[in-house]
């Protein structure tokens, strides 16, 4: 599962760290790569999994039911990795990212100037798709390349390798000429980041599921605005990321505020991304 529960899940709607709890324990997730651990108070991290009643590593910030047995060092955006013994004695392999929010591209093509980060008034505007790709590869194409190279140094390259994060930046699989041409997305675009872990052997869970950009757009960002609201971009930057051998993807699952958007919901719904589970089976 991946979540960013907001602040530390503490702050959107005032919720209490424990609605974040239920909906993790509603979507029946064993491992939770988190994003946004930190509140006013400090990092919640550890109460979160104390609420769960699980294991948790503060460098990836992932909290899970499983063992850890080894823990891989974060970086920037790239917050690091665990290595989990599964209950068939099989182990797997889990990194959590999140990616820089700034400069965003969406708001970049559509000249939206949100406010609520102290950078995105140093905004520069753009129109092409080549320059699209410029831009998010600047802001978090080291990040992606860190993080590859470390799963590429893996000792056993057939073992289950989940990537999972809010990777501020939107799939290649989503702006797609349909969807621009139906006025969802400003221009077609190839995102870089999504496009290297295609490269590096990775499908993306709800794409998996769900092929048809049009039918299921997935939205993850945001239930904190109202669809058409010209201070934002509703998009799926929110990503459930596996390979390896034996890996079968069951199902992929949204968490959110109402049946509408969301296939599993919460109210009131305590942060500000709905979040993604998927559903894996390992012969």
């Amino acid at each position: 599962m991946s979540y960013n529960i907001h602040r530390g899940g503490i702050i959107q709607n005032k919720q209490p760290l424990s609605q974040t709890a239920k909906g993790i324990q509603l979507a029946k997730a064993d491992i939770v790569g988190i994003q946004e651990t930190r509140s006013p108070r400090g990092d919640t991290l550890k109460d979160l999994a104390k609420l769960l009643g699980w294991n948790h590593d503060e460098g990836s910030s992932i909290v899970t039911r499983y063992e850890i047995v080894e823990h891989f060092k974060n970086g920037k955006g790239y917050k690091g990795g665990i290595k989990v013994k599964l209950p068939s004695g099989k182990h797997a392999y889990v990194f959590n990212l999140h990616l820089p929010s700034h400069p965003y591209q969406p708001y970049q093509l559509l000249g939206i100037r949100p406010g609520w980060h102290k950078h995105t008034n140093n905004i520069t505007f753009i129109k092409t798709e080549a320059e699209t790709i410029e831009w998010a590869q600047k802001a978090r194409g080291k990040d992606v390349a860190k993080l590859l190279k470390k799963i590429k140094s893996l000792p056993v390259q057939e073992a289950p390798v989940f990537v999972v994060g809010d990777f501020n930046e939107p799939s290649h699989l989503d702006w797609t000429e349909a969807a621009a041409k139906a006025g969802r997305h400003p221009i077609k675009v190839a995102y870089p980041t999504s496009t290297e872990m295609a490269k590096a052997g990775f499908s993306d869970s709800y794409r998996t599921i769900y092929p048809d950009e049009m039918k299921n757009p997935g939205i993850t960002w945001s239930p904190a605005y109202k669809v058409g609201d010209p201070r934002t971009h509703h998009d799926r930057i929110d990503f459930v990321y596996f390979k390896g051998k034996g890996l079968e993807l069951k199902e992929v699952k949204i968490l959110g505020e109402n049946k509408e958007n969301a296939d599993l919901v919460v109210s009131p719904y305590p942060s500000d991304h709905r979040a993604v589970v998927g559903t894996f089976t390992l012969k």
